[in-house]
């Protein structure tokens, strides 16, 4: 048990002194946000929220109570609530604690709309103090484990979680316009199938059998498409058992949209559309701000290929150094490092040149481009491009040195994705954890027949990281998993 500290005890020692402390409920006829909006002279306006400003007085005092989406002060004085219920306001409320207002709008001579209190009703207490107003919570390590007092004391966090909130909802509404269907698919899999990733493994007590948490939905909303749907999307929670950097953490958010007789260059110009789309209605432009960088959004997006964009930034030439064996070689050759948790000679090529590209080309991308003409041993779901089979009809979407979509015409021959899953296998055997295993099941759906196929897949944390302009992907998931402190891990053990 931790030592409490002063204020602390203090305030545990103001709840008995509180007639109800912890009501049951408080009905209110106006949100924080819209009750800020009403004409002077409203009256019976019933507003909750917290305490975050707090000026007690003689016979009046003001406060300032908030939520996430908005707040309102609050004029509190003893002729109007009574000298009772006024003590007891002065003497056994705190910053932090939640209270229900009523009372009619006016707006003070400073110009601020403010709500003349004529009850107030005590609804929780805070029995820890909140941090000081003036500099709000600053150390990167609270801001992450204890979130909330972030959405408390820093305008910039409410707001950019609620860009989050209207970001995915602008999406929805346009997939929903387009005829799209959201449906949900498996987390728990009997495969780590749908992407090219390191799984996370977990056991099913009740069955007896290890499971995967889903890479990808991928192959299941691809099934969907085999039982009839033409347009399906899912936002769904992902899990890769990788690294961590400032654009990437191993669970996430992905929103991925599967259409029937569309090819990936239809989807090129349909995403382009939404995004541009949903970005000129939340910002009003798309020419937007990320770090030092001026980043434009409108017009046509160049498309370029993996081969190309390597060139521009480096002598290798993907096509000239076209097995693993070259490559590897060329990399050494010419001293570029490769940080890869796998070890360079037990990728297979595809993936090595998923990693030079990485080293060497994405970084310097500032405005969107459209990569093109990935390997096809990089996309083993993927159909390859019908004059050079060696490469797959396929994109990702990178805008400031961020990969934000990765969409591909669609592999629907059930023979030949065996033959490609046989090879990923065989590479997973040889140690390249992220190849993927055979899919028996997926390939029986197959079997069964499946239209012309395009998908994608937009990774949402990563794309509000860039349209918020944040460092870290941290600051745009609510509650990232965070290692656990020495303090939580003893009481553990304990």
């Amino acid at each position: 048990m931790r030592e409490l500290s002063e204020q602390e005890i203090i305030r545990r020692e103001k709840i008995k002194n509180i007639k109800q402390p912890y009501p049951e409920r408080y009905e209110i006829n106006y949100e924080l946000c819209d009750a800020s909006e009403l004409e002077d002279g409203v009256t019976d306006v019933r507003v909750a929220g917290r305490i975050i400003l707090m000026r007690k007085m003689g016979k009046m005092s003001f406060l300032t109570i908030g939520d996430i989406k908005g707040k309102i002060q609050i004029s509190v004085k003893l002729d109007m609530i009574g000298e009772e219920a006024y003590q007891e306001f002065k003497s056994n409320y705190d910053l932090g604690d939640f209270i229900g207002v009523s009372g009619e709008v006016f707006t003070t001579h400073t110009g601020e709309k403010t709500i003349r209190a004529d009850s107030i009703t005590f609804l929780g207490k805070a029995l820890r103090p909140l941090p000081e107003k003036f500099h709000g919570v600053e150390d990167i390590e609270t801001i992450y484990r204890e979130r909330y007092l972030d959405l408390i004391m820093n305008d910039e966090a409410k707001m950019r979680f609620l860009f989050r909130s209207k970001f995915i909802r602008e999406i929805r509404n346009y997939l929903d316009e387009a005829g799209y269907v959201e449906i949900e698919t498996p987390i728990l899999n009997n495969k780590a199938s749908g992407a090219t990733a390191t799984p996370f493994t977990t056991h099913h007590k009740a069955l007896d059998i290890d499971l995967y948490l889903r890479i990808a939905p991928e192959t299941y909303l691809k099934r969907a498409i085999v039982g009839g749907f033409t347009k399906v999307f899912e936002i769904a929670r992902c899990f890769r058992n990788e690294g961590i950097d400032a654009t990437h953490l191993q669970d996430f958010t992905m929103i991925e949209g599967y259409c029937a007789y569309y090819n990936y260059e239809d989807n090129m110009k349909f995403l382009r559309e939404m995004l541009q789309h949903i970005i000129m209605k939340l910002f009003g432009t798309l020419v937007i701000t990320v770090g030092d960088r001026e980043v434009d959004l409108s017009g046509e997006w160049e498309s370029v290929s993996f081969r190309d964009l390597i060139l521009r930034y480096s002598d290798i030439d993907i096509a000239v150094y076209n097995t693993k064996e070259k490559l590897l070689e060329k990399i050494k050759l010419d001293n570029i490092e490769i940080d890869s948790e796998v070890p360079l000679e037990a990728l297979g090529y595809g993936n090595l040149v998923d990693q030079l590209y990485k080293k060497v080309a994405r970084v310097h991308v500032v405005n969107p481009i459209f990569l093109t003409e990935h390997p096809t041993s990089l996309s083993p779901l993927a159909r390859a491009n019908d004059n050079d089979p060696s490469i797959s009809d396929r994109f990702q979407l990178v805008i400031n040195g961020a990969e934000i979509i990765n969409a591909y015409s669609e592999l629907v021959d059930p023979l030949e994705q065996e033959r490609r899953l046989e090879e990923q296998a065989k590479l997973n055997a040889l140690g390249d954890e992220e190849a993927m295993p055979m899919d028996s099941d997926y390939i029986l759906a197959m079997e069964s027949g499946m239209p012309p196929i395009s998908g994608w897949g937009i990774g949402i944390d990563r794309v509000v990281q860039l349209l918020t302009n944040s460092k870290n992907i941290k600051d745009v998931i609510l509650f990232p998993l965070m290692r656990p402190t020495n303090d939580v891990s003893q009481n553990e053990e304990n």
